[in-house]
């Protein structure tokens, strides 16, 4: 048997729906249908993918293995398949949260300056890899460790402070710095999707008692905002979403993150080592400035 798209395809939705009756709904195909393309595809692969055991499917450790790779190969079809992409299509740019803080403007100012014909799309994707997995986006802007996959490479562009997020009215805004052990007896607002703060930046023995978890920045901000919660970030999160209830404070004694670029081997655009290079021209510059202005020699 060939596999073809339309096997991808309902497997793809039977994941996200949960169920055949949804899924075949919005496939607009029947039931007894797409559980004939169902086992097709598992008959070929010579594993289970879903389990129908209980009410509610549920995904096999090989249909979790496979489903990043079933729907990068739907995406790169339907990309290549689009007329909208037939001449010169856009560059997508990925990020979970904050992009590339301040450095985002300056670098899509000098990219439309530079590459005028090549549009870019900037992408936030609530994802611990910014989409690039899944075939999303062309680049990724990944904080943090990551496990990334064998075929992606990576640029480290810099490392970023960290910063306490505290509501405006908290006490903890009267010092002008913190440290991790003024937090402890506040809960802590943790990202589970994407963020680079965890219960593990504190010693075992001085650790905040709860955490209030997110799925994304947005809700991330509203907790602290509504004094639910306070957080752990870094300089970006400040550049990105400036919000009147919310201050930021430096946070001493934790390590910065790192913050890197991240891209498929073969690139899914052409554009996309233009952009590396541009990200290292700019990046580069903007640090052997700041070094010159504080009087640090350049290394060799």
């Amino acid at each position: 048997m060939t596999v073809e798209l339309r096997h991808l395809r309902a497997f793809l939705a039977i994941a996200a729906e949960g169920t055949i009756t949804r899924a075949a709904a919005r496939l607009h195909v029947t039931q007894p249908a797409l559980s004939r393309t169902l086992r097709q595809l598992e008959t070929h692969l010579g594993v289970r993918l879903i389990d129908r055991s209980t009410h509610h499917l549920r995904l096999t450790a090989a249909g979790h293995a496979f489903r990043p790779r079933a729907a990068a190969a739907v995406t790169a079809v339907d990309d290549a398949l689009d007329p909208a992409r037939a001449g010169t299509w856009p560059l997508r740019i990925g990020h979970a949260w904050s992009a590339l803080g301040d450095h985002t403007t300056p670098l899509l100012r000098l990219w439309k300056q530079e590459d005028p014909d090549t549009p870019v799309q900037l992408l936030r994707v609530d994802d611990r890899l910014a989409g690039l997995e899944h075939g999303t986006v062309d680049v990724a802007v990944i904080r943090g460790e990551a496990d990334l996959p064998a075929e992606v490479d990576t640029l480290l562009l810099l490392f970023e402070p960290r910063v306490a997020a505290v509501a405006a009215d908290s006490p903890l805004t009267r010092k002008a710095r913190l440290t991790l052990h003024d937090l402890v007896a506040e809960p802590i607002a943790v990202n589970t999707i994407a963020g680079t703060a965890t219960l593990d930046l504190w010693p075992a023995d001085d650790a905040p008692n709860s955490t209030v978890e997110v799925a994304n920045t947005d809700d991330w901000i509203a907790a602290i905002a509504a004094g639910h919660a306070v957080g752990v970030t870094t300089t970006a999160t400040a550049a990105t979403y400036p919000n009147p209830a919310v201050t930021y404070l430096p946070l001493i004694d934790v390590p910065a993150v790192p913050v890197r670029l991240a891209w498929k081997q073969p690139p899914s655009h052409p554009a996309v080592p233009d952009l590396v290079n541009l990200a290292r021209r700019l990046l580069l510059g903007e640090r052997t400035r700041s070094r010159a202005a504080a009087g640090i020699p350049s290394p060799p």
